[in-house]
């Protein structure tokens, strides 16, 4: 007769075993798509820098006179563009700088860059043809629209089961000196050496790991629609976000926007009396003179708003304008935003690489070739180690249940991330009433043993 291992023992290899099975099923369905994010969103960290390469042919170009007026240009503009509408002018910092004028037509919103002196148009340039949108929308949504939008967020919440799942697995309960705990172990053999990087990889990179999926959530539809009426119950809710919930929802927002800019034109010359009185304080660029909409009225008369859209949130500023004479009505500075718009914008400002400039950049290629390391080496452990006829996830044991704590860890987790929790549900019924029914495939899925002959 064979003794029973310790209790203690046999508990934490059901926990270690749960887990691990959870952490292979959590990496088999997210890797493609982490791989896809942190490529995609190491190219965005450097949206300013690509931004002003690609339109470097349009700065400081030669005048021989005084530049036109504003009004001016935006008429220019929208003559280019027949049946679209103002959406903003871009206040330059050089009076040589080709004059941005951003209008609003029926397929989403075109730049057009003109001469600032001939009103020549230099370039007619739709938003989406950027390649910083274009990896924006690979990003949010993978180019699949609202359903790319929900994959995504998917992704993101079994991203975060996979690294807190791999940091409960690599805890180093009797590790020996720190080779293979902080350090990987370089000569011990292959499958020695992917393993180490794996596990010494994912616990350096972890904690930036999560703080990107973390303040990624913001733009996710469920998630923040959650969070949304969370502050609405708590009576923290705002008028307007600073931030939109997907690469649809922006859409449709611009869209929202564009239909109800008022058609009247400003008073002559307020434009370049706005942007003249903008020009002098300084703000952070770029910065956007921007017309007012039918619901955007003070008092009965339009408001036209001037923004500093730079990609540093906490820098930014929102100005009201008397549209007749540019005098700034109020000012509205990051500091005086909700404390949750706040946080909110310090993490978003720091996941897209822009709250202490270049060092923020590179952590956050670091963390994204982490990611990419991760799964390249957690796919070459699975495929060196899969059995031939199997899928190799790890086996549960028929014997004992896990420790409460993951139980109470594992129902936070699905209240937190409600798409994590439904597909996990999903998945575990899915499991019990028709893969575990079917031997061929439960013996494959590693959820029964092979039949012994």
């Amino acid at each position: 007769m064979t003794n029973a291992p310790p209790s203690k023992a046999w508990s934490r290899l059901i926990d270690q075993r749960t887990v691990w099975r959870w952490h292979f099923y959590a990496g088999l369905f997210c890797v493609p798509f982490v791989i896809v994010l942190a490529i995609t969103g190491a190219i965005y960290l450097f949206k300013p820098q690509a931004q002003a390469w690609f339109e470097r042919p349009f700065d400081h170009l030669a005048i021989t006179g005084a530049p036109t007026s504003a009004n001016a240009q935006v008429a220019a503009a929208i003559a280019a563009t027949p049946g679209a509408r103002l959406k903003a002018y871009e206040v330059r910092p050089d009076s040589d700088d080709a004059a941005r004028v951003i209008v609003s037509a029926g397929e989403g919103d075109v730049t057009v860059f003109l001469h600032p002196e001939t009103l020549e148009v230099l370039k007619v340039l739709p938003e989406q043809d950027r390649l910083m949108e274009i990896a924006k929308t690979i990003h949010g949504e993978l180019l699949l629209g609202e359903n790319g939008a929900l994959l995504v967020e998917l992704a993101a919440s079994w991203a975060i089961l996979m690294i807190l799942s791999g940091l409960y697995l690599w805890w180093p309960r009797q590790a020996r000196g720190l080779a293979g705990v902080i350090y990987p172990r370089l000569h011990s053999g292959p499958s020695v050496f992917w393993r180490d990087i794996h596990a010494v990889v994912g616990v350096w990179i972890s904690s930036l790991a999560l703080f990107l999926l973390l303040t990624g959530l913001p733009w996710t539809n469920v998630w923040n629609a959650g969070f949304k009426e969370m502050r609405r119950v708590t009576g923290t809710a705002v008028a307007r976000q600073d931030w939109t919930q997907s690469r649809a929802a922006e859409r449709a927002a611009d869209h929202a926007e564009h239909a109800a800019v008022g058609g009247a034109h400003p008073p002559a010359a307020s434009i370049d009396r706005m942007a003249t009185t903008v020009r002098a304080l300084g703000l952070p660029p770029p910065v956007l003179i921007v017309p007012p909409s039918e619901a955007g009225s003070r008092r009965g008369a339009p408001v036209w708003t001037a923004r500093s859209d730079t990609p540093n949130r906490p820098l930014r500023v929102t100005l009201t304008l008397d549209p007749a004479t540019g005098a700034v009505l109020k000012r509205e500075d990051f500091a005086a935003r909700h404390p949750i718009d706040q946080a909110i914008g310090y993490g978003i400002a720091a996941h897209e690489g822009q709250l202490f400039g270049l060092a923020n950049q590179l952590l956050g290629v670091a963390t994204a070739l982490g990611l990419i390391t991760l799964s390249v080496s957690g796919y070459l452990m699975w495929w060196r180690r899969r059995p031939a006829d199997a899928l190799g996830a790890p086996p549960p044991l028929t014997v004992g249940r896990p420790n409460p704590a993951l139980g109470a860890v594992a129902i936070f987790l699905a209240l937190f991330l409600p798409l994590l929790g439904l597909s996990a549900l999903v998945v575990l019924a899915f499991e019990r009433a028709v893969l575990r029914r079917i031997p061929p495939v439960a013996v494959w899925l590693g959820l029964r043993p092979p039949a012994v002959s």
